[in-house]
């Protein structure tokens, strides 16, 4: 397989110069790379910055649900803390 001349920020750069307003068929001229190949990376960016959201909700989800779990774990905790503290008054 070949390697692409282009690293990814200056991939990154040209998608950018598209973004701004300058047109395709310019950028792919001035570049030397076919209209496939932007296209190509366009929806490959589009993909990547899908699959980062994706992993962003799915963090802030566990997140979500390791804070509720230590909650519920401090509130046990404070509750088997005082028990004991009785039972050593009691033993006493």
């Amino acid at each position: 397989m070949r390697k692409s001349k282009f690293t990814p920020t200056q991939r990154l750069e040209i998608l950018a110069q598209a973004d701004a307003g300058t047109p395709v068929a310019d950028l792919c001229r001035q570049h030397q790379i076919s209209a496939a190949t932007f296209y190509k990376w366009k929806k490959e960016q589009a993909d990547e910055a899908d699959e980062s959201k994706r992993r962003i909700k799915e963090l802030e989800t566990e997140n979500a649900r390791l804070k509720k779990m230590y909650a519920e774990l401090s509130i046990d905790h404070g509750i088997l803390s005082d028990g004991y503290a009785m039972l050593k008054k009691v033993l006493c």
